[in-house]
């Protein structure tokens, strides 16, 4: 499993329709993509404007070429993107291990 973290800063005050643009793409659009396992979204306490969203797919590939390069990539900016203060940071994680 390949963990996507993508940080997101958000035009001032356009929080709340980001938020439900992001509930609906992530249920209408980057479910329906290739090797998506699930994601979860979390706004920042001390910066509101500030989100970040993990995205759990099976292969770096499924993102980076399955997803990024598909129809679904431009829905999913189309839905998103229109809030952004400035494009996103996007990285990739692997597990190397686990604490109960």
């Amino acid at each position: 499993m390949i963990l996507e973290i993508a940080d997101f800063r958000i035009v001032d005050g356009r929080q709340a329709e980001f938020e439900a643009a992001l509930q609906k793409a992530m249920a209408t659009v980057i479910s329906r993509a290739k090797g998506f396992q699930g994601a979860t979204v979390r706004r920042s306490i001390e910066s509101p404007e500030r989100y970040v969203l993990q995205v759990q797919w099976e292969t770096l590939e499924d993102h980076t070429k399955g997803f990024r390069e598909s129809p679904l990539f431009g829905e999913w900016r189309g839905m998103i993107g229109p809030f952004f203060a400035a494009p996103p940071e996007v990285e990739h994680f692997e597990a190397l291990g686990a604490a109960a």
